[in-house]
């Protein structure tokens, strides 16, 4: 079967000798334009049928999209309380171990900017927005520098061996 470019070409094909004719249509010409009608009809039915399905697919493509989402939000969700109740039983009883899995904590330490604007700028990186230099604030704040809206903060975070 011929495609739409196929049968567009043999279109502007019969259109070019009818005006090199002088407009006039003969019937050998006249029935080319039918059959090149009828194949376009055909031809762009079984494109409308080939983007529906398409659409459907896609339809179908973003609701699997959307129920995975859900799933892995679901599964974040659970990972989060699972290990906070870990690392809350290793506040409580300490260090363990079970098998050959070793349960404990491990520090560690980030910094809380309260408002970036009253940095001074050696502390300040900017991009497009401001944010805070946190590395080289908490460098000088382990120095012994004070600096106003800056609190360093001590983690203890979940550790599996």
């Amino acid at each position: 079967m011929k495609t739409l470019f196929d049968i567009k070409n043999e279109y502007l094909d019969i259109i070019n000798q009818v005006e090199e004719m002088e407009g006039e249509i003969t019937p050998e010409l006249s029935e080319q334009l039918a059959i090149n009608e009828e194949q376009l009809q055909t031809k762009s039915i079984g494109y409308v049928a080939v983007i529906r399905q398409r659409e459907a697919l896609n339809e179908l493509v973003s609701n699997e999209i959307k129920r995975l989402q859900a799933i892995k939000k679901r599964n974040d969700t659970l990972i989060d309380n699972l290990e906070n109740r870990l690392l809350d039983a290793v506040k409580t009883f300490g260090s363990f171990e079970s098998g050959l899995t070793k349960f404990g904590t491990r520090k560690s330490e980030s910094i809380e900017v309260e408002d970036v604007n009253l940095l001074p700028t050696e502390f300040k990186t900017i991009k497009v927005t401001e944010t805070a230099d946190k590395t080289a604030l908490k460098k000088a704040i382990k120095e012994g520098q004070e600096i106003k809206g800056v609190v360093l903060v001590e983690h203890s975070n979940l550790k599996i061996n």
